[in-house]
């Protein structure tokens, strides 16, 4: 009988090969390039179940939930708790039973148009006056919501709006944290230089306008407006609640005709 030799075949030594190089090139990306790629992807993660469950809460409820008082700590009365009394602050995680930080141990900021948020009445925003009006929802089809989310022309540093008309906004002040507040309660982290990040942690009813764009790493002289330059430090992660996604959602929960 003749004798049958053993050993890889070319196939399977180029699969071994092919893995050795695989473990190889993940063991020379240094672990704190891995740690921040997982701390963004957790975060990514964790905004759109906030997102899911604020349009569930309205789905449930009929409106939008209010924030909660970021300047509360952790497991002490009210923490995580809406509260209708700020139409902005810090996402409610006690409220919609989400998680409470980002990927850093940072609060997620949160800001709601506060008609889409309030009792259920007879004022539905300005110009909209709805026929006949819902009774099982704060806000109608032509409600508007207030707030607008830019992008910046990379050559130019000029506005580009991505989202419009928005009824809420989510913000992650991400690895640098300026902005943000923090589980321990008090005033958020302050902000250094920089108009874009400045804009997501202009904690006051009067923001309006917040910017979602690439991340760039801090620059001497830098200035994120026009005309172009170094753009400043920027980290932060956006996620938007749109009108349109709303309404289906009302609409098919039955709470708008």
């Amino acid at each position: 009988m003749k004798n049958r030799q053993t050993g890889f075949s070319l196939v399977e030594l180029g699969v071994a090969v092919t893995i050795i190089a695989l473990l190889l090139a993940g063991a020379l990306v240094p672990l704190s390039v891995q740690v921040d790629v997982r701390n963004v992807t957790d975060t990514q993660r964790n905004m759109e179940l906030v997102r899911e469950a604020d349009i569930g809460f309205a789905q449930a409820n009929g409106r939008l939930p209010c924030p909660a008082d970021g300047t509360i700590a952790s497991g002490t009365a009210g923490a995580g708790i809406e509260n209708c009394a700020n139409g902005f602050g810090v996402v409610p995680w006690a409220t919609l039973g989400v998680p409470e930080t980002d990927g850093w141990g940072k609060r997620f900021s949160y800001w709601v148009t506060p008609i889409f948020a309030d009792a259920m009445g007879t004022t539905f925003g300005v110009g909209c006056t709805p026929v006949p009006a819902p009774t099982l929802s704060s806000f109608a089809f032509c409600t508007p919501g207030t707030f607008t989310v830019n992008t910046r022309d990379p050559g130019t540093h000029t506005a580009v709006p991505v989202g419009q008309f928005l009824p809420a906004v989510i913000v992650s002040h991400g690895k640098n944290g300026f902005g943000a507040y923090r589980p321990a309660g008090g005033a958020p982290v302050a902000v250094p230089t920089g108009a874009d990040e400045l804009a997501n942690a202009n904690h006051s009813n009067l923001a309006t306008t917040f910017v979602s764009r690439t991340p760039t790493q801090s620059a001497a002289g830098c200035n994120d407006n026009p005309p172009a330059g170094a753009f400043c430090e920027f980290d932060d992660i956006v996620v938007m609640v749109s009108s349109s996604i709303l309404t289906a959602r009302m609409v098919a929960a039955g709470r708008l005709p």
